[in-house]
């Protein structure tokens, strides 16, 4: 399974890199916004930034909703990196832009999805990933972890190469059950992978460890 990490902060890529299990990042403008990153210049400044820190796959979002302009962005952002997957939306264009970048042998990453039909489509269309929303999902009272299920199988069944990224991971249980029901990829923030290094047991066990080495050691 692939970990990205769900953030345009550079520390915290940087952490999370340094520790040695990250294989991308996905990004969007209310990230950038987060950041205080406005302005295309410094956006693509800083989409290179990123890139300058991991390895690979990094997710630069489209802002146009329209066939002709997610083209003349999704090529400009390509050119920033090697690095670069282009982000477009689940959206009848979006499938038209996924098709198109496809055949250029541009990558692509088609977010918002929310069900299975839309995940066949993006599929078909050649996406190199597709995003559906896990905790967006829950927040509506539906099963965001079933629909993860759900795309998997759906993909097997058919040998599609599309690459099932879920997205909107909350808490680590959440990349537990992705990882049990063989989502290829997880992206969320830096506090879901670092909280996977935690257990009471662990803690516990270590303080004992060392309690008994200063023992034994005199100290």
């Amino acid at each position: 399974m692939k970990f990205f990490i769900d953030t345009a902060n550079l520390s915290e890529i940087r952490e999370a890199y340094d520790l040695g299990v990250l294989d991308g990042v996905t990004t969007n403008p209310s990230l950038m916004a987060k950041e205080g990153i406005s302005g295309e210049q410094n956006v693509r400044a800083h989409y290179k930034a990123i890139c300058d820190i991991v390895d690979d796959n990094v997710s630069a979002e489209v802002i146009a909703t329209d066939f002709e302009g997610m083209i003349k962005e999704g090529k400009e952002l390509a050119k920033i990196d090697d690095k670069i997957v282009v982000k477009i939306p689940m959206i009848k264009d979006g499938v038209k832009a996924i098709k198109y970048f496809s055949s250029e042998g541009i990558r692509t990453n088609c977010t918002l999805i929310f069900g299975p039909g839309q995940a066949i489509l993006a599929a078909k269309a050649g996406a190199t990933y597709v995003s559906p929303f896990v905790g967006r999902l829950d927040d509506i009272s539906y099963d965001g972890i079933a629909l993860i299920e759900q795309i998997v199988n759906i993909y097997e069944n058919y040998g599609f190469a599309t690459q099932v990224l879920a997205a909107s991971i909350r808490h680590t249980m959440h990349l537990i059950r992705c990882a049990e029901i063989g989502a290829d990829v997880a992206t969320c923030p830096l506090k879901v992978i670092t909280g996977l290094l935690n257990h009471p047991l662990t803690d516990s066990g270590l303080a004992q460890f060392l309690a008994d080495h200063a023992k034994a050691a005199g100290k």
